[in-house]
């Protein structure tokens, strides 16, 4: 190639015109900045908060390097590179507090989608808006609960005296005598489960709904011309319209999969359950705060970060191979 195409060439000249156009809109100039000025001070309070509190902190990560004390300065701490990583992997009960978090992150995660998606298609088929209106605000009300309350509900739920599930189960003959369900390991993850399921399927059927108005409601009409009842507009019409938006909470839930939670299963452990009842965030608190071992506590906080961040490309990389919407 001459010197003087490949200055041309530099300069834009021969590519193809979509492609000019693009790397147009790539390139930002400074008076499209100056011209957003405003909105760049308002968001720089958030920038300044989330560098504060999210980045800033993960400089204490190196303690998972060290064999740590705090009584000694942060230079005089013992280096001890992978160390931690492979006593944390050589630990059966670590190895069983992961299977803890995927058996119940990946429980909350079905079941979160199902009941949510369900709970929205549902509410929009309501015709009455006043009781649309009401069966909204009432299934958002647990989401702002506290865990004490809602876990302080679940003792009183499955109570062995007058927990009203062993009063049905009795009353229906199912059982011949109360069940202790909170110091049986076969029954707390799904009580873990269910209670989530009613604490967060009205929160979470909010963006559904959202999704739902934005479909073209002449798509409804022509399918109700071709003769489609309510179930197939829903099967043909609003799940396909909201799909885009079922992808992007799903990639992102993925990331979260490791984050089973920490409240109610803190609240609801004792020593009958706590082989099925730890995730990694109170194996964490046990081991940095209980234990004082702060570099291995920190290996493991580390490896939940690190995970979830994988998640969050690979299932993005899934999203874009399929063609379907994807976060990046």
């Amino acid at each position: 190639m001459s010197r003087q195409a490949q200055v041309q060439l530099n300069k834009g000249i021969g590519k193809p015109k979509a492609q000019k156009t693009v790397e147009a809109k790539q390139r930002i100039s400074w008076s499209e900045i100056k011209k957003q000025k405003q909105l760049i001070l308002l968001s720089l309070p958030f920038l300044i908060y989330v560098i504060i509190f999210n980045y800033a902190p993960l400089a204490g990560w190196v303690m998972a390097f060290q064999n740590y004390k705090p009584a000694k300065g942060f230079f005089d701490q013992t280096w001890v590179g992978f160390a931690k990583f492979k006593q944390l992997f050589s630990n059966d009960v670590f190895l069983g507090v992961i299977r803890n978090t995927l058996a119940m992150s990946l429980i909350n995660l079905v079941l979160g989608f199902v009941f949510s998606i369900g709970f929205a298609l549902l509410l929009n088929e309501l015709r009455n808006v006043k009781a649309k209106k009401f069966i909204q605000t009432v299934s958002y009300l647990p989401h702002f609960l506290s865990w004490v309350i809602v876990v302080g509900l679940v003792f009183q739920v499955v109570s062995m005296d007058t927990g009203i599930l062993n009063q049905l189960l009795l009353k229906l003959h199912i059982i011949d005598k109360p069940i202790n369900f909170l110091s049986e390991p076969k029954y707390y993850w799904g009580i873990v489960g269910i209670t989530n399921v009613w604490k967060e399927t009205g929160w979470g059927s909010i963006i559904y709904l959202a999704a739902i108005t934005a479909i073209n409601p002449e798509l409804y009409e022509a399918a109700a011309i071709d003769g489609a009842g309510r179930f197939r507009k829903i099967l043909h019409v609003t799940l396909p319209g909201i799909k885009s938006t079922i992808f992007i909470l799903l990639i992102i839930n993925i990331g979260n999969i490791l984050n089973a939670g920490f409240d109610m299963q803190y609240l609801l452990t004792n020593g009958l359950v706590q082989k099925v009842s730890q995730t990694i965030d109170i194996y964490v608190l046990r081991y940095g705060i209980s234990l004082a071992d702060y570099s291995l506590a920190t290996a493991a906080g580390i490896f939940k970060s690190v995970v979830s961040i994988v998640l969050i490309f690979l299932a993005n990389r899934f999203a874009k191979a399929a063609g379907e919407e994807r976060l990046f």
